[in-house]
């Protein structure tokens, strides 16, 4: 095994590590209103994802690459959906008309 790629598996567990702290210690009531937030930076993702995959030379980072885009994607139609949903709690409902 190289060094860069221990170097990295390192650098991948120790941000799931803090990754995992920081999630667990975000009280409930935030936890919406920091993934809408969140929803920005996997768009970020997803162009890197993109990049990779069509940098990529092989068909293996080709497939890694597209289930990276995936990933992303389904990550961010999912956190706007959510986002999306919290929004309507706060909108007021039209009041009906009594006869």
């Amino acid at each position: 095994m190289s060094p860069e790629f221990i170097t990295g598996i390192v650098v991948f567990v120790l941000a799931a590590f803090v990754g995992l702290e920081v999630i667990s210690k975000v009280p409930p009531t935030l936890h919406t209103p920091l993934m809408s937030g969140a929803n920005a930076i996997s768009g970020i993702t997803v162009v890197g994802a993109i990049t990779a995959a069509g940098l990529g030379s092989g068909t293996l980072a080709a497939a890694l690459g597209f289930l990276a885009v995936a990933a992303a994607m389904i990550n961010v139609v999912g956190g706007f959906m959510v986002t999306d949903r919290m929004l309507e709690m706060f909108k007021k409902k039209p009041e009906r008309k009594r006869d």
